[in-house]
């Protein structure tokens, strides 16, 4: 009785679980170049006396989906989409190197080359200034180059484009940026982007909500369970009550 209630609880944490990476990816359907979160269960089998004949089902987190978000033109010249597996890098909060694929850019009151929330994007030299009162456009390689009123254009500098050899080698953070664990990666030459244009969110808004649905089905499963062993055990004490 005891393993079967044990059993039940676990089944049940593992559907909570999955319905919370559910949920964070359906509310970032909207957000440009946004990951969606994969989710795995694996089976551990109870080691106790006698045959393992019951699995505990634990939550593993396998990564993120790599498939390329729809492509929307924008006609803006800081709007950047990168093509194939190429990442942006940037310059997070903590003042680590982190790399996204959401590309809507700006110019901060500073003169520098950032993101919409204010992240510096990094350059082949770090992060890149831009003059002020100047037109800024960027090429398929990522060079940066401005414009000022009556003069020829200049360059600027090349924004880090990175592409990681595996899935694996990126980690997502807290911050919703990503990281690889080996540490910095080198800039790709080859790596490309699309100037104008921006990538959307690669999480499909039906089968996230056709999974939350299976989800909420398998937790209401799991408490059925947990309700029938507390039957059976007020059952068992009765009978054992009544000897």
């Amino acid at each position: 009785m005891d393993r079967m209630i044990y059993l039940s609880m676990a089944g049940a944490k593992a559907a909570m679980q999955r319905q919370d990476v559910l949920s964070h990816n359906l509310a970032n359907v909207t957000t440009n170049g946004f990951r969606a979160e994969l989710q795995a269960f694996r089976a551990v089998p109870v080691r106790g006396d006698g045959a393992s004949t019951r699995a505990y089902a634990l939550e593993t987190t396998i990564g993120y989906n790599d498939a390329q978000g729809p492509l929307t033109a924008t006609g803006r010249n800081l709007d950047v989409a990168m093509q194939g597996n190429a990442w942006l890098a940037v310059q997070a909060n903590d003042g680590t190197e982190a790399y996204t694929r959401a590309g809507s850019l700006d110019v901060s009151a500073e003169g520098l080359l950032v993101m919409r929330n204010g992240m510096p994007v990094l350059g082949d030299g770090g992060p890149i200034s831009i003059p002020p009162n100047s037109e800024v456009s960027i090429g398929s390689d990522g060079t940066v180059s401005v414009k000022s009123p009556n003069q020829k254009p200049t360059t600027m500098g090349r924004l880090k484009l990175v592409t990681p050899e595996a899935p694996t080698q990126l980690a997502r953070g807290d911050d919703g940026l990503f990281r690889a664990a080996a540490g910095d990666l080198p800039a790709d030459p080859a790596a490309r982007l699309q100037d104008g244009a921006l990538e959307g969110s690669n999480v499909s808004p039906v089968a996230t909500m056709v999974a939350m649905i299976a989800a909420g089905r398998q937790f209401e499963q799991q408490m059925k369970l947990l309700q029938i062993a507390q039957t059976q055990g007020q059952q068992s004490a009765k009978l054992l009550g009544s000897t």
